[in-house]
């Protein structure tokens, strides 16, 4: 099983960035192959193209968006961590969904005139953070709207199953090594439950 994490932070030592390492780490316990996305330390340019719009004339894919295609084309799982800014995700991860998972990746036209999803069988998972405690964005059903809005609608588009959407919350600036190393053995004990060879597969 080939594991892609997708991780969108700006700090290279956050915990966003902790959680992907810890996560490859787990997976690679599991005997799985994993490959990290740092899409900052990638420098990936967000931006959707006017030529990568479908239209009229079709469309063209630039050589980054084709590069990371390629790169995540064997994928059995996609991984996404990254915090919560405003109650979503930010732009640089969305950019990534919009570029990447698109037009001729994660759907292509049917002859109805509709989409048909390429990603069939594949799997996602989510690891989220937010500065607010768990018991606010549980109580303002944040992360619910969420996993709605983007998780279940991207999957579907794809064809993907969403297996968890784990989200950590009380993560701040001065958030305790003790603190974090919970969130670590949260995020280790959540890839061996979903990703075990005698894990029973169930959509979240």
């Amino acid at each position: 099983m080939k594991h892609v994490v997708i991780v969108a932070h700006p700090n290279p030592k956050g915990v966003s960035c902790q959680i992907a390492h810890a996560y490859a780490r787990a997976a690679a316990s599991l005997e799985q192959e994993t490959l990290i996305r740092d899409l900052y330390r990638l420098g990936f340019d967000p931006c959707l193209k006017a030529e990568e719009t479908p239209g009229a004339r079709g469309y063209a894919m630039h050589a980054d968006v084709l590069r990371e295609r390629d790169l995540l084309s064997s994928a059995d799982v996609f991984a996404f961590v990254y915090p919560l800014w405003f109650n979503a995700p930010p732009a640089m991860l969305k950019g990534y969904v919009d570029r990447v998972f698109g037009m001729g990746f994660g759907y292509a036209p049917d002859a109805r005139g509709g989409n048909v999803a390429l990603l069939d069988g594949k799997r996602l998972i989510s690891f989220t953070t937010s500065g607010a405690p768990d018991s606010w964005v549980k109580e303002t059903g944040a992360v619910d709207g969420l996993v709605k809005g983007f998780d279940r609608h991207l999957a579907a588009v794809c064809g993907m199953m969403v297996v968890d959407h784990v989200n950590f919350g009380g993560v701040t600036p001065g958030i305790t090594e003790e603190a974090v190393e919970d969130i670590l053995g949260q995020v280790r004990a959540a890839v061996r439950r979903v990703f075990e060879p005698s894990a029973t597969l169930v959509a979240s």
